[in-house]
């Protein structure tokens, strides 16, 4: 690829400590480019604060492949925000994702990008016979029937981190924290067509993973803040005003209960735990919704109305009135 040539398919690769994998890993993305001889491409690794000599190993790829080009964050911020900074770097209007540990298989990217030629706007890889420690693979199955359950997006593996999407569905979702691992969430809640596609997957025979089990715990963290964002992102007053009703509703009927016990019943309730529960339910719910409320005019003052054209998928033609017409014949006679 000339420096002159705008390539069409960016792949976008976080690395942390894998420098015995990279050289491999842009062969076997060259090879499988091969298949597509009329697809100029990129690949962008990012170091995200690696400790080894990766760095050293990106920049000698680069000065030897014209295709190749390297970040270096200034330490480790996690996957999302190597992503993040890599899309910002990508040219092409496809973006391919994988990780650089060789688990990835890159000849399975022909097969992504023809499912984006058929009409999807995201294609994310299932590891149908996944090759990884089966303490790897129990809490992902639990993780992705919750996500399922929680973000309504039924496929198997939402962090596959082989992924082809249009470029636009990278630069439409946030990326931060930990929200790598929703990309297909997010994008099939902002109206993109998400599809998935069985891919092969291969055991590690290099270096080591770098997460454990902590990673599920800000994954249930994060799934909170999807559902969050992509349910009631544009309408808080409902998340934080319903359970605020309810929470004043169940204070109300304890109060009431306890009412009833005092008047009818003669019981003191002064010094009665009811009375307090009842009493901070209530208040609960005042400053739930209060702050569903206040919310909503934060998001009243500050929304973009522009996002909402974002949202537009294809539009029909545009037929010109007589009065655009009229104009147009005026210029050419003008002219």
């Amino acid at each position: 690829m000339s420096i002159e040539t705008t390539p069409q398919v960016s792949v976008l690769i976080p690395v942390k400590d894998e420098e015995a994998t990279l050289a491999t890993l842009v062969g076997e993305i060259d090879a499988a480019f091969a298949t597509l001889p009329e697809t100029e491409y990129e690949v962008i690794f990012v170091d995200d604060g690696s400790t080894d000599t990766s760095w050293q190993v990106m920049t000698q790829l680069a000065a030897d492949n014209p295709r190749v080009r390297a970040l270096k964050l200034r330490r480790n911020f996690g996957k999302a925000a190597a992503l993040a900074a890599a899309v910002d770097e990508a040219r092409g209007e496809r973006i391919v994702t994988m990780d650089a540990d060789l688990q990835d298989d890159p000849a399975e990217v022909p097969r992504l990008l023809a499912e984006l030629d058929d009409g999807a706007d995201l294609v994310s890889g299932h590891k149908a016979d996944r090759k990884d420690p089966l303490g790897k693979r129990i809490p992902s199955k639990f993780f992705n029937l919750m996500t399922n359950v929680m973000t309504g997006l039924k496929i198997n593996d939402h962090n596959c981190g082989l992924k082809a999407a249009k470029t636009e569905v990278y630069r439409r979702v946030p990326l931060y924290g930990e929200l790598h691992r929703y990309i297909p969430a997010l994008a099939h809640q902002t109206g993109y067509q998400v599809r998935e596609l069985a891919v092969n997957h291969r055991a590690r025979e290099h270096g080591k993973s770098k997460y454990g089990l902590e990673r599920y715990v800000r994954g249930a963290i994060d799934l909170l803040t999807v559902m969050t964002i992509t349910k009631y992102g544009r309408r808080p007053a409902h998340l934080f005003g319903g359970i605020g009703l309810l929470s004043a509703l169940i204070g109300f009927v304890v109060l009431a209960y306890l009412t009833v016990v005092k008047l009818f019943g003669g019981e003191a309730i002064g010094d009665r735990p009811l009375l307090m529960l009842g009493i901070l339910l209530v208040i609960l719910g005042v400053q739930l919704i209060s702050i569903g409320l206040i919310a909503e005019i934060v998001l009243h003052r500050t929304a973009n109305r522009r996002e909402a054209t974002d949202l537009i998928r294809e539009r029909t033609p545009v037929e010109p009135t007589a009065q655009d017409a009229a104009v147009t014949v005026k210029k050419k006679v003008g002219a």
